[in-house]
């Protein structure tokens, strides 16, 4: 299983406000920290705020910050959210099939498989991943809070 960009991004997004609990960021906040593009996270942000997970501020002091906490955020509901398929090989999405689809075990042990992963990801929270932020902050370039 590989995750997208676009979960990647959201995900480290969350993590970046979560460290900074109250505070505002920007969009370029976040991606020259992770030396990411801002316009990709533009997108990711959008999503972000349309979901309840982040809240924006406008004006010429604006930004967002986290809309709720660490622990009502679930990581395996924001995969879903911004995962377009979870189609593990390609003859899941496809239209036509496959040849051997009507027997094929395949399938069977694949979608077993994704069932687990989301079942972990269920497991947890963002307030599962801060829980050493003074370690992420520095690495983030984020100067400690006094």
């Amino acid at each position: 299983m590989r995750l997208t960009t676009f979960s990647d991004y959201s995900l480290r997004t969350l993590i970046y406000l979560g460290v900074r609990p109250g505070r505002l960021a920007t969009i370029a906040d976040i991606a020259t920290a992770y030396d990411i593009s801002a316009n990709h996270l533009m997108k990711v942000v959008h999503q972000l705020a349309q979901a309840g997970d982040v809240v924006t501020v406008r004006g010429q002091h604006g930004g967002m910050r986290l809309a709720r906490r660490p622990e009502e955020i679930n990581i395996g509901a924001v995969v879903r959210r911004t995962e377009p398929d979870m189609d593990l090989v390609p003859c899941f999405g496809s239209s036509t099939g496959c040849r051997i689809q009507p027997a094929c075990g395949l399938a069977v042990v694949l979608s077993e498989a994704l069932a687990a992963f989301l079942a972990v990801l269920d497991r947890h929270t963002l307030a599962d991943l801060l829980q050493e932020p003074e370690r992420i902050t520095p690495l983030l370039g984020i100067p400690a809070e006094r």
